[in-house]
């Protein structure tokens, strides 16, 4: 029986951090344990729980761990200690791949497709450079985006607004055409009267979806909303576990759901809320606004499950000033997009190779990311 003897977390840019943990026979596992905007506080709950529940243990028992991590604590859930224990995860995953030389969607069940569609973040906070990115993204090989609705937005906004968002996206369904798609992301930023006016008026230029059109805490809002429109809704990244995911699924408002493999419990859980999704008819989108681990990790997922719609990529996001995920690892190649797709890749564990050095520089830097605050422009708190 091998044993986890030590870990390490770094924080690097743009936003993201990382966490190796080593056996006693020199296996490396990696995992991101990250919650935007709040590194600082989840590399303390990934050290407690390091400290107390994995050093010394079998890596080999990644369920027991799981749990031990999840309910020994008597206080659980929450965005905090789910990405601490979710970036534990996923390193637990790698270890066990790289241990048996399989690729980690082999211990899931093995593959049933052989590439997945992914897609990329183009902006729309900024109208202005909404164009020039969609063009740049489409010439990188992409053939499905998403945007923001509109950057700070009232809580009922004046028809000027209404007609330059709708306008927005019209060109957008002229520059992609017809045979790609876009998403729109309303990030939990607009009040309930001001989602439906925007859900019934984007319905037309044929959405893959929106996402978020109000906080997940309105679940009795979100129910408004799917009875307006036949648009595709999309939800999730603010929920931490199946538990979390329950209302949801169970009441058929959301038909795509969307767990971050970085907040939601790792690779152990997200498997489990993709098969919970699939019995009653909703699809798979892992969010994955991140970095290389989070991203070869959702794939892995991707992989290996049925219902999956489409996989996001942080590829060319706008938090990724100066840095890239691929320059944190030594592979970058599996992450080629060809004609939309990443093929599958067989390489033992999450599949990539970091680059300890890059990432040991990077992490001097430590930069602490936080989102912008907005304000209405009465100075009350706007959602961003």
């Amino acid at each position: 029986m091998s044993k986890i003897v030590d870990y390490r977390t770094y924080r690097v840019p743009p936003r993201w951090l990382f966490v190796k943990i080593e056996t006693d026979d020199g296996l490396k596992g990696w995992g991101e344990p990250i919650l935007e905007g709040r590194a600082i506080t989840v590399e303390a709950a990934v050290k407690e729980l390091m400290d107390k529940y994995v050093l010394g243990r079998d890596p080999e028992d990644i369920e027991g761990l799981w749990n031990i991590m999840y309910r020994s604590g008597f206080y659980r859930g929450g965005p905090v200690l789910m990405s601490a224990l979710s970036g534990i995860d996923q390193a637990l995953w790698d270890i066990k791949g790289k241990r048996l030389g399989v690729p980690v969607h082999a211990l899931l069940g093995g593959k049933c497709r052989d590439k997945v569609k992914v897609y990329r973040w183009v902006g729309g906070d900024e109208p202005g450079d909404l164009d020039d990115a969609l063009i740049n993204a489409i010439s990188q090989g992409f053939r499905a985006f998403k945007m923001n609705v509109s950057g700070k937005l009232e809580f009922i906004d004046n028809l000027r607004v209404v007609k330059s968002i709708v306008d927005r996206i019209q060109k957008v369904r002229e520059i992609i055409g017809d045979d790609k798609d876009f998403a729109v992301d309303f990030h939990g930023r607009v009040s309930v009267p001001m989602a439906a006016e925007l859900a019934r008026a984007l319905e037309p230029f044929h959405p893959m979806f929106i996402e978020e059109p109000v906080p997940p805490e309105q679940i009795e809002a979100l129910k408004r909303i799917r009875d307006l429109v036949s648009t595709p809704i999309a939800l999730g990244e603010r929920l931490y576990s199946r538990w979390d995911f329950k209302p949801y699924i169970e009441s058929n408002l959301v038909d795509i759901v969307q767990p971050d493999v970085s907040h939601a419990g790792g690779i152990t859980e997200v498997k489990k809320i993709a098969s919970y999704a699939e019995i009653h008819g909703a699809l798979l989108a892992i969010h994955c606004p991140l970095g290389p681990i989070a991203l070869a990790a959702s794939l892995q997922i991707a992989f290996s499950v049925y219902n999956y719609l489409i996989q996001e990529t942080s590829m060319g996001i706008h938090y990724n000033v100066g840095v890239e995920l691929t320059d944190y690892v030594k592979n970058a190649e599996i992450f080629r997009i060809d004609n939309g797709y990443i093929n599958v890749f067989d390489l033992p564990g999450l599949g990539i190779e970091m680059d300890e050095e890059v990432v040991e520089e990077m992490s001097m830097k430590r930069f602490d990311w936080m989102n912008p605050v907005w304000k209405h422009n009465d100075g009350s708190i706007a959602e961003w």
